[in-house]
């Protein structure tokens, strides 16, 4: 115990510290001469993928990784899994510097990337898990009880005996998950682990993701598209955008902070002029541009007047149906990058 009785903190597991990635390119002008000296004299220009990203994730959290396309989400996920060395900044993870791949760190991480596969194509996956294994040097009664228990928890009775190719998209990014987790590992870094799934195997890899941690304190690290991975999993979430961190806090506080308004959806019985619609707040969209019909209409209304407002819109127009609701998060997110909302220096990164 600390002082006055206050809980001693556990030490981060990821501790990143001015964190950065450069990248050089090469310059080459057209035609002979410029392939000539790009051969015997190159000139580069330096490209920052990552700029001066600081954050601490604590033991057992599942935390949101969240940019825009570019943003440097998948290049810091190989800086903290040791598969590139930063160009600066300091990085521990697990207590280890990840760019020397410890055998003792390699043992603790894990990576599942939803664009590649570890599992060989023409090969049941039992077969590829037993290579796993032996990297691994798992024994065979852990080897046993560990496949055992994740094939019931992701729901693979009777799918690791058949070739990955005779598999589904989902049950395939299942069998990924499972070679991943075989060695029972403290951190999950995740990349877009639900990309191109349906929603029902969607929904399940999120329902496992959420027992997996709960029942063994693992640490997750994900980025998705997918705002409802990101809402079903994560309360805190690190948001970047051009290289550089500009939020690392709770999801609630960035859609409190950032969406000041609350949607309300119209059904209207009859004709509504436009301009008298703008009186009420930002009209998003409508089902007729012109109004001239019955139409439904989405508005924008800002949270300190939502009661006011819509006791006016129940009073003055012919309201069929109204509900009001939270903007969608990818509302939220895309309106942080792209109206510069955000800087660096509004992340409470002082956690």
């Amino acid at each position: 115990m600390l002082p006055h009785g206050l809980p001693l903190q556990p030490e981060p597991i990821i501790t990143a510290r001015e964190l950065s990635k450069v990248y050089p390119v090469a310059i080459k002008d057209p035609g002979i001469i410029g392939t000539l000296r790009h051969f015997f004299r190159r000139t580069y220009r330096y490209i920052p993928a990552v700029q001066s990203m600081s954050f601490q994730i604590q033991p057992g959290e599942v935390v949101g990784f969240l940019g825009p396309n570019g943003a440097g989400k998948t290049t810091t996920l190989k800086m903290l899994t040791g598969l590139i060395h930063p160009s600066g900044g300091t990085l521990q993870v697990v207590g280890h510097t990840p760019y020397r791949r410890d055998p003792a760190f390699l043992q603790q991480i894990t990576l599942v990337m939803g664009q590649k596969q570890q599992l060989l194509w023409d090969l049941p996956a039992m077969d590829s898990l037993r290579i796993n294994a032996a990297v691994y040097e798992i024994p065979e009664k852990d080897f046993q009880e560990r496949v055992g228990e994740l094939t019931q928890l992701l729901s693979l009775e009777g799918k690791l005996t058949q070739p990955m190719r005779k598999l589904s998209l989902g049950e395939r990014m299942k069998a990924e998950l499972l070679a991943a987790l075989l060695h029972r590992p403290k951190i999950l870094f995740l990349d877009e682990p639900t990309l191109g799934l349906d929603v029902n195997a969607q929904a399940s890899v999120r329902q496992f993701l959420r027992d997996y941690n709960r029942r063994y304190g693992a640490t997750i690290l994900l980025t998705s598209h997918y705002m409802a991975d990101i809402t079903a999993l994560c309360e805190r979430v690190l948001v970047i955008n051009t290289g550089q961190l500009i939020y690392d806090g709770g999801l609630e506080e960035l859609l409190e902070r950032f969406a000041p308004y609350r949607e309300v959806k119209l059904e209207l019985a009859q004709a509504c002029p436009l301009a008298q619609l703008q009186t009420y707040g930002e009209v998003q969209a409508a089902r007729d541009p012109m109004l001239t019909e019955g139409c439904e209409v989405r508005l924008w209304v800002e949270r300190q007047t939502l009661t006011q407002t819509v006791a006016r819109l129940l009073a003055e127009l012919p309201v069929l149906d109204l509900t009001v609701t939270d903007l969608p998060i990818e509302e939220v997110i895309g309106r942080v990058f792209q109206g510069g909302i955000l800087t660096p220096t509004d992340s409470p990164q002082d956690r």
